[in-house]
């Protein structure tokens, strides 16, 4: 359910102040929590009051689903990948009329998307969100086993898998019932289990199907080879892509909208030997927090940065791998900074989430619209911070710097492996050592970590060969504790559930400045720093070792 939706709808009721708006939201965005528990853990409502108010709004009626057990017939109704899908829950019937219980009664598109593909008329009633999303599960069984049916019922289709040059027939094949479910069950599915890319990849005996889980790929039940071209073909198809052409990588987006929440997808083919690889990129704003509090940052770093991004000047550097969450980090930045008073600009490629209130610029490579080019347009429009998605060459460094030097502060990114690594970088790149010492204010390294899953952590002695990989002795150790994750049904027996940031920051001090004019390498600035009191990457991730939140391992794999 749309937070901003749902406040202003009880703005106009009188139930909510205009005033009192910032502190909702500012709740959202730290917590994590609903809309509802939010005003209802304020105050401002019962959770009946809140059901109630949007049922007056849209002119419909609130009911209580808690004692509610739905007929065989009336289930039947709305096939389960649909109802899973658009998180929709037949209740009654009347006429031609089905009367549907949804999780997001406000999403007018759920309403049409269901109308077409039920061909009937149908009729909303509000209900507890929890109780419809129990009630689905419940009734509807798992999700594994709605997706064999459908497999079952793609194997009674022998004509898929016909002539891949005949255009028409394949359009057809991508078209058909049994393939729009097919790969609506699995985009369902796996952005149920907090997928963030999905990967379509022919081979030549197989077709896998695999998504990524907290960094961490897993196969799906494969389908059969024949069904590789009409279903690739149908996510192009959703995507908007040219399905004539095979020959040459392509991207797109999809917006789909999956138990009531607005799910962005950004799709990438590429031609393989045996037919085209898809991988589907999974932004969801819903499990995104983009609140620096939220992102679990040790108290000095969080306090430092909420300081450096209100300075009028200067550049702050995040650095790390892809998919390190440095995205999500500057996102969270520009978040804290952006009032009314504020002009920010950002060029990305490509724009990720949409924020409101900040102009967001897709760099377009193919047109020639690269990072320096928007960054020259954007010195024009009169900004006070600046947002550049990645610092790939000289050209945008050097016009970065010019943009910081002239009174803008900049955001941007780097590929490096620690923090101090970034300032030898821009040097390698070819920037002059005084301009990056007169104008980069921080770099903050980071990488993310799988978190142990809280329901099955379980305390264990590490042994001493382990102990030695981290440098460490049980003399250092003293009594603290270790766990691990059993493995259990809430995290799919990997005993991790969800990722955590660790963090490096590197604050560019009088004595950093002289090391950078010296062109110092990077051993040295790191040295430097770490007598300066810069806690390592390493050394983070034992704090979250020791407060029982990660394993050994993982954070041997990531620093």
């Amino acid at each position: 359910m749309n937070a901003n939706q749902v406040i202003e709808i009880f703005v106009e009721q009188r139930l909510i102040d205009r005033s009192q708006v910032d502190d909702i939201t500012s709740e959202i965005l730290s917590s994590g929590k609903t809309i509802v528990e939010v005003l209802v853990d304020l105050g401002f409502v019962t959770e009946d009051q809140f059901y109630q108010t949007l049922a007056t709004y849209l002119g419909t009626e609130y009911v209580d689903l808690a004692e509610f057990e739905p007929p065989a017939e009336i289930l039947a109704l709305v096939p389960s990948g649909l109802a899973r899908m658009h998180g929709a829950l037949p209740i009654g019937m009347n006429g031609n009329a089905v009367t549907l219980a949804l999780i997001d009664p406000l999403n007018s598109q759920i309403q049409e998307d269901l109308r077409f593909a039920l061909g009937m008329e149908i009729y909303v009633v509000v209900a507890s969100v929890v109780h419809v999303q129990n009630l689905i599960q419940r009734c509807y069984g798992a999700d594994a086993s709605s997706l064999d049916e459908v497999l079952s019922e793609l194997g009674t289709h022998v004509e898929f898998g016909s002539d891949s040059t005949d255009l028409k027939a394949v359009e057809a094949e991508a078209n058909s019932t049994p393939i729009i479910r097919y790969v609506d069950l699995v985009l369902a599915q796996a952005i149920a289990d907090r997928a963030s890319d999905i990967h379509f990849e022919p081979f030549e005996e197989e077709f896998k199907i695999r998504y990524r889980v907290d960094g961490a790929l897993y196969e799906m039940a494969p389908p059969p080879i024949h069904l590789a071209l009409p279903v690739i073909s149908r996510i192009k198809v959703m995507s908007n892509m040219n399905i004539a052409e095979r020959r040459l990588p392509q991207d797109g987006r999809i917006q789909l909208t999956t138990a009531g929440r607005q799910v962005d997808l950004r799709v990438s083919s590429l031609p393989t030997q045996y037919g085209e690889s898809v991988v589907l990129r999974v932004l969801d704003r819903s499990t995104v927090n983009l609140s620096l509090k939220a992102l679990g940052m040790p108290d000095y770093i969080y306090n430092y940065i909420l300081e450096t991004i209100e300075k009028p000047n200067g550049i702050f550097i995040v650095t790390g791998p892809t998919g390190s969450g440095k995205t999500t980090t500057l996102y969270a930045c520009i978040n804290q900074i952006n009032t009314i008073d504020s002009k920010i600009l950002t060029a990305e490629d490509p724009v990720e989430y949409d924020i409101e209130g900040i102009v967001q610029v897709p760099i377009q490579e193919s047109i020639g619209l690269n990072f320096a080019r928007v960054l020259r347009a954007f010195l024009r429009q009169d900004p006070d911070r600046i947002m550049v998605g990645e610092t790939r060459d000289v050209e945008t460094a050097q016009i970065s710097i010019q943009a910081s030097l002239t009174g803008h502060l900049v955001f941007t990114t780097l590929h490096t492996n620690d923090a101090p690594g970034a300032i030898t970088r821009l040097i390698d790149m070819g920037v002059e050592p005084f301009m990056i010492s007169a104008s980069i204010e921080a770099v903050l390294a980071q990488r993310l970590i799988r978190k142990i899953c809280q329901k099955c952590r379980t305390p264990y002695e590490p042994n001493e060969a382990v102990l030695s990989q981290l440098g460490l002795s049980p003399h250092d150790i003293g009594d603290k504790n270790f766990y691990y994750g059993k493995g259990c049904d809430a995290c799919n027996h990997t005993g991790y559930k969800g990722r955590k940031g660790i963090y490096e920051l590197l604050n560019v001090t009088d004595p950093i400045r002289e090391l950078i004019n010296e062109r110092a390498p990077s051993v040295v600035l790191r040295q430097k720093a770490i007598e300066l009191g810069m806690q390592t990457l390493r050394q983070d991730g034992l704090r979250s070792i020791y407060d029982g939140e990660t394993t050994i391992e993982e954070v041997l794999k990531y620093t």
